[in-house]
C-alpha cells in the first residue's frame, strides 16, 4: 500500500484481515471500506434502513395531519317504522297505567279535602249556605255532613273504577284502529338517535 501526495491511498493490493478479526488468511481481491453512515451503496441508491445523509427529518416526522378532519364521534341515527302494535300488550299496559292514575286520584282527593277542613273552608262555605236555606222550620242544608271525609272517597274511588275501564276499554280499540290505519299508510315513522 502505497500513498503519493495528491492521491488518495490505494486498497487494491491489500491482504490483511478485516477490521474486527482476530486474524487468518482472507481470499485475495480488492478492499472496500465500510460506507459511512447516510452515505450511498454501490450503485447511487442509499442503503436500505440508513437515513440519507443531510435529510433532517424521518419520513414520519414528514407526515403531517390532514387539516379539517372530524374530531367529534359522527352520531348514528336510525329511522324505523311502527308497523304494528299488538292490542293485547296495549291492554296491558293501559290497564296498569289507568289503575295507577286511579290511585293516584283517590290520594289527592283525599289530601284536598284534608286540607279545605284545616283551613276552614267547609266550616265557612257550610253556614253560609245554610243562613241562606234556611228558615223557621228547618237550618238549612248542611254542607259538612255532605262533603264528609268518606263519602267524598267513596264517590272518588268509583271514578276512578270507571277510569279504568274506560281508559283500558279506549286503549286496546285505539290499538285495532292503528294497525287499519298503518296497514293503509305504512305506520308512524321514528327517528333514533344514539346517545353520546
Amino acid at each position: 500500500m502505497t500513498d503519493t501526495r495528491g492521491q488518495s491511498p490505494s486498497y487494491d493490493t491489500y491482504n490483511g484481515p478485516l477490521p474486527g478479526e482476530r486474524g487468518g488468511t482472507q481470499p485475495q481481491g480488492p478492499y472496500h471500506p465500510p460506507q459511512a453512515y447516510g452515505a450511498p451503496a454501490q450503485g447511487g441508491t442509499p442503503a436500505q434502513g440508513v437515513p440519507a445523509a443531510g435529510g433532517g427529518q424521518s419520513a414520519a416526522a414528514t407526515r403531517k395531519p390532514r387539516t379539517g378532519a372530524r374530531t367529534t364521534p359522527r352520531t348514528r341515527k336510525a329511522r324505523l317504522r311502527v308497523a304494528k302494535a299488538d292490542p293485547w300488550s296495549v291492554m296491558k299496559v293501559s290497564f296498569l297505567l289507568s289503575i295507577a292514575l286511579g290511585v293516584c286520584t283517590v290520594v289527592a282527593a283525599a289530601v284536598l279535602w284534608m286540607v279545605m277542613d284545616a283551613m276552614g273552608v267547609f266550616s265557612t262555605v257550610g253556614g253560609t249556605i245554610s243562613e241562606a236555606t234556611g228558615s223557621n222550620e228547618s237550618n238549612g242544608f248542611d254542607l259538612q255532613s255532605f262533603l264528609s271525609l268518606p263519602r267524598v272517597l267513596m264517590f272518588t274511588s268509583v271514578i276512578a273504577v270507571i277510569d279504568v275501564v274506560l281508559m283500558t276499554a279506549l286503549a286496546t280499540l285505539g290499538a285495532f284502529i292503528y294497525n287499519l290505519s298503518a296497514g293503509f299508510v305504512g305506520g308512524v315513522e321514528l327517528t333514533l338517535a344514539e346517545d353520546e
